[in-house]
């Protein structure tokens, strides 16, 4: 390929390697798409004790890379595998920092050292570039995690042969998480003083390592349309919708896409039954087997059956169901829930459905495979969160035929069209004000929907024919990137 770009992708989870949200899954799949295209994909990411379990086996590439941490030096070494044959992961080791899970945080909070957990990562990963001779034409980073990198090649490596050339975008996964830390990490970041400033990293007295990315990267993106309006607003910015709206020229929307071959009812290994838009028949089959791993009632086979797939917390909406459930589980509804988060929402939900056993099951983990049977054996998928930069489950949702109801927000607004009985358009029920009468409402127009089989058939029909695979929003990543190289190089934009 003439044209073909030479990408690292540097992310602190990657699926199969690591995972605790959707950032791990942008970063296992996007890799894959971009080399269907023809363009040369790294990833790197560190050496979790996870990565053993993913991995047969990995090569040390590289004995060790040194970098300084303020007073002293610390070092990492490189190992490498694959995601596919043709796109090779590189792992950072470094015991102290990353030989622990979780990845980020304890049931007490946040590690204490993560700001030098991951500006140590950063740096590591421009000095193996380097070191790899990666010639990379443009560096991919995701989240507060990797924000110092475009910070670093804009500032102390500005003149590096390596990294002079080099265009950067950053991806903003959830801008509620930033990495604020105390003004004293300075010291070990490596980052020229004038770098602490209201322009610059600074953010209320403390460093904020996404600001920094955001002020530094040649170009900026977030996951929906939507969301990269809605972080330039004060409700959503986070507190950093000035430095958004400033370069509000710089910011992009490039929808998140999926791996139907892993959500694809059609193939699912995970589920009871399989099936397709053209044969309908296997959902059935895999609604009994749901009602039967959460050991509800069969008398629920002929009654909409809700699920959801979510963190507890108030982002996702759990503060609306809260103040809704009573009178939601007066109507004719089943409801099935799989997630974990504040202590305060699991005890809630562990409560209503010791109320109402043969209505609600309840299961506080993650479970992939429990996972896979709720979108396939559900009627409805719920969705009320009050901001979502994306959303994922929506979209699988669409594709089992399993119909979404959401708040239209973020991702959420970008995917779902409001089911309309009387033109029979549609893939969804969508409400706008965070409130919890709205929610009801809007269940309740889905309730009645459903008595109509013959419409209802139409609307999953129509569902799962949408497209959200990775093509079309790889090929903008694309454009994206050579956008973000051409400014680097003070070279005109290609149209």
């Amino acid at each position: 390929m003439a044209n073909a770009l030479k990408i690292v992708l540097v992310a602190s989870e990657v699926v199969p390697f690591a995972k605790t949200g959707g950032l791990a899954d942008v970063a296992g799949s996007l890799p894959k798409a971009l080399a269907s295209l023809g363009h040369q994909v790294s990833i790197f990411m560190p050496r979790y004790p996870s990565v053993e379990r993913a991995v047969r086996s990995l090569e040390k590439i590289h004995d060790g890379i040194d970098v300084p941490m303020g007073p002293q030096r610390e070092r990492a070494v490189i190992w490498s595998a694959r995601l596919a044959p043709k796109i090779p992961v590189y792992f950072v080791e470094h015991a102290g920092f990353f030989n622990r899970d979780p990845l980020y945080t304890t049931s007490s909070g946040d590690y204490p050292d993560n700001p030098q957990r991951f500006s140590f990562f950063s740096r590591v990963v421009l000095e193996a570039c380097r070191a790899l001779d990666l010639q990379a034409d443009l560096i991919h980073c995701h989240d507060w995690q990797t924000g110092l990198i475009p910070a670093y090649l804009k500032t102390s490596l500005q003149h590096d042969p390596t990294c002079a050339q080099m265009g950067s975008l950053l991806t903003i996964h959830n801008l509620a998480y930033q990495g604020l830390f105390p003004a004293q990490v300075l010291e070990f970041l490596g980052l020229p003083p004038e770098t602490y400033s209201m322009q610059g990293i600074e953010f209320y007295g403390q460093v904020n390592f996404l600001k920094a990315g955001i002020v530094y990267a040649d170009l900026i993106n977030t996951v929906s349309r939507r969301y990269s309006q809605e972080i330039q607003t004060v409700e959503l910015g986070c507190g950093l919708e000035g430095i958004l709206q400033h370069r509000a020229q710089d910011v992009h929307g490039i929808l998140n896409g999926v791996d139907y071959r892993e959500w694809n009812p059609a193939v699912d290994r995970l589920i009871a039954a399989r099936y397709s838009a053209t044969d309908l028949a296997g959902k059935q089959i895999c609604k009994r087997d749901l009602l039967q791993a959460f050991q509800l009632s069969p008398d629920l086979l002929h009654t909409p059956l809700i699920g959801m797939i979510t963190r507890l917390v108030d982002q996702k909406g759990m503060d609306l169901v809260r103040s809704a459930i009573h009178r939601m589980l007066a109507l004719d509804l089943g409801l099935v829930v799989l997630g974990t988060g504040e202590a305060q929402y699991e005890s809630f939900l562990r409560e209503v459905a010791q109320r109402y056993p043969t209505k609600v099951g309840v299961r506080i983990g993650f479970d992939n495979g429990l996972a896979h049977k709720i979108e396939a054996g559900s009627d409805l998928f719920l969705m009320p969160s009050r901001f979502e930069p994306c959303g994922l489950n929506q979209i699988y949702s669409l594709q089992y035929g399993t119909i979404p109801v959401v708040r239209a927000t973020g991702g959420l607004d970008d995917t779902i069209e409001p089911y309309d009985p009387m033109l029979d358009r549609g893939n969804g029920f969508k409400f706008g004000p965070y409130d919890a009468e709205v929610l009801l409402a809007t269940l309740q127009g889905a309730l009645i929907a459903y008595r109509d089989r013959s419409a209802w058939e139409r609307l999953m029909r129509r569902a799962m024919q949408a497209d959200f695979s990775w093509t079309r929003s790889a090929q903008e990543y694309v454009d994206l990137y050579a956008r973000a190289i051409a400014r680097r190089r003070g070279a005109p934009a290609l149209a």
